[in-house]
């Protein structure tokens, strides 16, 4: 009896309420957002928001399991756990059911169970266990690899199942590693290829090439704090495409603007291995590296959207950028997302009023559009009080990881915070239009079994490492 006084005692009960009241409001709002006169029991067990109600209750008996269990069981099996959930991911490709064009759910007496969801905590508790050994150390080439292929693995899996939105999660964990020590060189190639991809959509190549070439020699300057060097690069540039363009129209050979400027970038390139060899300048090769992977990442982006992605996630893509405006086909789901979200204004129409909602204009509204019908019936202080108590839960458990003791622990910790963080700021974006729609779920609060029960184990695995902070549990 003692122990269990303890057990409660030492429990975070701030998250455990934060946790009950998303629960809680997403319920709600399921029910607001599938509501007809026929069926206006909340209680309706043949309705979403009935079935939402069941997993619910058993998400909350999952809790208290995994609140019963010995936090050194989750140390000691992070690694069997990580090889089912994988077993699980290969075996859902053979046997699982097809949904939306996505393989990834077994089905299971009319429960739809989704290992996509489950790998996102085993993952975590695997990485956990991983970076918690005595003898790992972060700079190092083998941790890279190790933990690169611990990620990869189970997103190329998801991904082979036509689940996009759930392999872009598990990239998220670039953020823990960041936290353990991972160079700051990582996020900055991160960003840039995010930034690349985006303008390599927008712009030509003839575009990108000027604009990393200019880049590269500003960057340089600021290495090297020598604007002199910077402004002998940027003639050099100038000088060399000239000539080269001079040199087309004396010979008369045939090449195009773009390909004037490949020329002059291999040349300029040529020289920079030159300088910074013979003079032993870092900085020349760091600005060489930097540019030689982003002209990869640029001319790579043409066949990863083209093979990669499926049609409608172009079209999303596409809408999102102003490509394309196909507000009655791609673009339909956010734009009306937005006037729905929009029409609440401050306070909401009300509960059980929304027109938007009501009247069916926006799809999958119990599920990635969810956070639209907060927006319509609850207006700007409903979607206020919902991503406050986000942020707070998400502050909560960074101050909780900070805290703990346990090597695995924190690590274990930041995973939670950094894969909620993830879908909650994606999925809110998606509904306002600021990303594009890759169908990833509001934590606690979208329909479905498998992602409440799912992020119900990622949360109480935490909040059971963290009530036992004391103990070594390496």
């Amino acid at each position: 009896m003692k122990s269990n006084d303890n057990l409660l005692l030492n429990l975070d009960w701030i998250s455990i309420l934060i946790y009950l009241s998303l629960v809680f409001l997403g319920w709600i709002n399921i029910y607001a957002a599938v509501y007809s006169e026929e069926h206006s029991s909340i209680f309706d067990l043949g309705q979403q928001y009935g079935k939402q109600l069941i997993w619910i209750i058993a998400g909350i008996f999952l809790a208290i399991s995994v609140l019963i269990v010995d936090s050194k069981f989750y140390v000691a099996f992070a690694n069997h756990i990580y090889i089912f959930i994988l077993l699980l991911l290969v075996a859902v490709l053979f046997f699982g059911k097809e949904i939306n064009g996505a393989k990834a759910w077994f089905d299971i007496g009319g429960v739809l169970l989704q290992p996509a969801e489950l790998g996102k905590f085993a993952t975590s508790l695997a990485i956990a266990k991983y970076m918690s050994q005595f003898n790992f150390k972060m700079a190092n080439t083998k941790s890279y690899l190790v933990l690169g292929a611990m990620i990869a693995v189970p997103a190329l899996l998801i991904l082979v199942q036509n689940d996009t939105g759930s392999a872009l999660v598990f990239a998220v964990f670039i953020l823990v590693f960041y936290r353990e020590g991972l160079p700051d060189i990582f996020l900055v190639a991160g960003f840039t290829a995010v930034v690349l991809f985006i303008l390599a959509l927008l712009w030509t190549q003839f575009q990108i090439l000027i604009l990393l070439l200019f880049v590269s020699l500003i960057l340089f300057t600021i290495l090297r704090q020598s604007i002199k060097e910077g402004v002998i690069g940027l003639v050099l540039v100038v000088l060399l495409y000239g000539l080269s363009f001079g040199l087309k129209n004396i010979i008369g050979f045939d090449a195009s603007p773009f390909e004037l400027l490949v020329i002059t970038s291999a040349i300029t390139i040529l020289v920079f291995i030159g300088y910074g060899f013979k003079a032993h300048i870092r900085q020349a090769w760091f600005v060489l590296l930097f540019f030689i992977f982003s002209i990869a990442i640029t001319l790579s982006v043409n066949y990863f959207y083209r093979n990669v992605l499926i049609s409608h996630q172009r079209d999303r893509v596409d809408n999102l950028l102003g490509i394309k405006n196909d507000l009655l086909g791609a673009g339909y789901n956010v734009h009306q997302s937005k006037i729905a979200i929009g029409s609440g204004g401050i306070i909401g129409k009300g509960f059980l009023k929304g027109t938007q909602t009501k009247y069916n204009f926006v799809p999958e509204q119990s599920t990635d559009f969810i956070f639209c019908t907060v927006g319509e019936e609850w207006g700007f202080l409903g979607t206020t009080v919902v991503i406050l108590l986000f942020l707070t839960l998400l502050i909560r458990l960074i101050y909780l990881a900070e805290r703990q003791r346990s090597i695995f622990s924190r690590i274990y910790g930041y995973c939670v915070a950094s894969i909620l963080f993830f879908h909650i700021a994606i999925n809110i974006s998606m509904t306002i239009g600021l990303a594009p729609v890759i169908g990833i779920p509001l934590p606690f609060f979208s329909y479905g079994g498998s992602s409440l029960w799912s992020f119900t184990v990622l949360l109480f695995i935490f909040i059971r490492l963290d009530a036992s902070r004391t103990k070594n549990l390496r």
